[in-house]
């Protein structure tokens, strides 16, 4: 049968085809004549019929070999496509790769790296896909994503975790609010605000929950381009990390400080069960580059 053939046995069936005769394929293939001949018998052995009758010189094509030479030719096309994605997913121009990461580093900190990752790499497909940082490791543990990219910290030992930046935690507030003229704001001064944050969930909410109770959070929300908005419609100010603090600047917002510090860390997370791709290996150096 066909699936017994090597490979190279089914170079020397075709080369025949075309050459018209065994000295003329074995120059071809770079081989000598013998061996070109024994392989071609070691062919027929295996498939169990002649592929060819011999004419004095000339080597004739059975009905057998004109059966089996398009099947043949689209074999080799297949292991063509095989050895081209081979040698793109080899130089890293082809292929997939899928990140998972909280919703505002995909808006801020992600563009950056994605484009610096593809310029050079238009073949390659990224899926990003924003969500909580607790199904953002998820992904990645159950391989349903490559990278997650998270705020704060991961104790999963699903995922290996590194630590890319840190991120101090700030508010946001309307250009003209009273403490805009203000270049440090202490907790203890937005006491009496309208505080809108993070769910405690969520890695700022959590952080402010650690904040001994001095803030009373008026208003919870899932994202901090939600948080953005409700600031620019005079609902409240809000207590974002640095990354949302840079899409509320990019919305006209002010930005201030707090004290006491608090920051959290800007994580990458990557699955302890699986060797990283190629992809996701010149992906990890952008967005190192980027997060720095």
């Amino acid at each position: 049968m066909v699936m017994g053939l090597n490979l190279r046995e089914l170079e020397v069936f075709r080369a025949v085809m075309e050459a018209g005769g065994v000295t003329g394929a074995a120059a071809q293939l770079g081989m000598s004549q013998p061996a070109a001949s024994k392989m071609l018998r070691q062919a027929e052995a295996r498939l169990g019929f002649a592929l060819f009758a011999r004419d004095r010189n000339r080597m004739v094509p059975t009905a057998e070999a004109h059966a089996l030479l398009p099947e043949l030719m689209g074999a080799f096309a297949a292991i063509g496509g095989v050895e081209r994605l081979a040698a793109a997913l080899r130089a890293g121009r082809s292929g997939q790769l899928t990140i998972a990461a909280v919703p505002v580093l995909a808006t801020a900190l992600l563009p950056r790296a994605i484009q610096a990752f593809r310029d050079g790499r238009p073949e390659v497909m990224v899926r990003l896909r924003a969500t909580t940082a607790l199904e953002a490791v998820n992904q990645v543990a159950e391989h349903r994503a490559e990278i997650g990219v998270i705020l704060g910290h991961s104790g999963d030992p699903r995922v290996e975790a590194t630590a890319l930046a840190r991120s101090e935690i700030g508010c946001a507030l309307p250009p003209r609010h009273r403490l805009a003229a203000k270049r440090r704001l202490s907790l203890v001064e937005l006491a009496g605000e309208a505080v809108i944050s993070l769910s405690p969930q969520q890695p700022v909410g959590a952080a402010l929950g650690e904040a001994q109770g001095v803030v009373h959070i008026a208003i919870e929300v899932s994202q901090s381009s939600i948080a953005c908005a409700l600031v620019r419609a005079g609902a409240g100010i809000a207590l974002l990390d640095g990354y949302g603090l840079a899409e509320a600047r990019a919305q006209g917002l002010a930005t201030r400080p707090v004290t006491p510090r608090l920051e959290l860390a800007v994580t990458m997370v990557v699955s302890r069960a699986r060797a990283p791709s190629l992809l996701a290996e010149a992906f990890r150096e952008r967005l190192v580059a980027a997060a720095a």
